[in-house]
């Protein structure tokens, strides 16, 4: 594996270089503002990771993905957490808050590395799919109808912020705000609604990536969601999805 560390205070990345070092990753590189990683980055080939600092001494380190394209994983190293939901948009593996904690430092290189090998073997299985002529060739619901009144209204999955059940009911939430009921389960409509698009963060909710507005760390690592059009009620990444959550949105 081939780390480099980007993060304008030198204490603060010889102390990330020798917390990685106890772990047994050794970094060489160490950049320390957005025109040294833009340099470097262009000069040489992309590492397995890189270890990202958000402020840097000449700007915000997201600048770099406007010159180069970079595809390392990223663990951002940072005190501040504002920026969660950018990082989560850049292949971002975790999101340390500084004083990073080593117990959190060597869960989040663990968590590359399973990413990253489930992330290849799929690409392989990706690769003999289509060799084999064995691509899915899978559709997915684009449009739903719900009864309104007298009349029936037809909803594109593109209008929608999220799917809910609420006293043993299920109801589409618009992402202008209209609640509408729809005769069919959580469960159901998992099966077909499109995963790059749709993904279930609890029992009571599915989400559309296209409405996330903010993600919110909460209390006991998991994560709130504030979703465009929702305001009946909080909409909460239960812990065991949270780790799944991440992975859905980097892809």
């Amino acid at each position: 594996m081939t780390a480099i560390i980007i993060e304008d205070e030198r204490p603060a990345a010889r102390r990330l270089q020798r917390m990685l070092g106890r772990i047994g990753l050794e970094t060489d590189v160490m950049l320390h503002s957005v025109a040294e990683a833009v340099n470097w980055l262009s000069a040489n080939k992309d590492p397995d990771l890189i270890f990202l600092d958000i402020q840097l001494s000449d700007g915000v380190s997201f600048e770099i993905f406007e010159h180069v394209k970079v595809q390392s994983a990223i663990i951002f190293t940072t005190a501040y957490d504002e920026y969660a939901l950018q990082a989560f948009k850049v292949n971002s593996i975790d999101y340390l808050l500084k004083p990073i904690d080593e117990e959190e430092l060597k869960a989040a290189i663990e968590k590359y590395q399973t990413n990253f090998e489930k992330r290849s073997e799929q690409v392989e299985v990706g690769k003999l799919q289509e060799l084999l002529g064995l691509k899915s060739s899978k559709t997915y619901r684009n449009r739903f109808t719900a009864q309104v009144g007298q009349h029936l209204k037809l909803i594109n999955t593109s209008e929608i912020s999220c799917f809910y059940s609420e006293n043993k009911a299920t109801y589409i939430q618009s992402q202008g705000g209209r609640n509408y009921l729809l005769d069919q389960s959580l469960e159901n409509l998992e099966k077909e609604l499109d995963p790059e698009v749709f993904f279930r963060v609890s029992r009571k909710h599915i989400i559309n990536i296209r409405a996330i507005e903010d993600i919110i760390s909460y209390t006991n690592s998991r994560l709130e969601l504030k979703l465009a059009g929702h305001t009946d009620s909080q909409v909460i990444v239960s812990r065991e999805r949270v780790k799944d959550f991440k992975t859905w949105l980097e892809h």
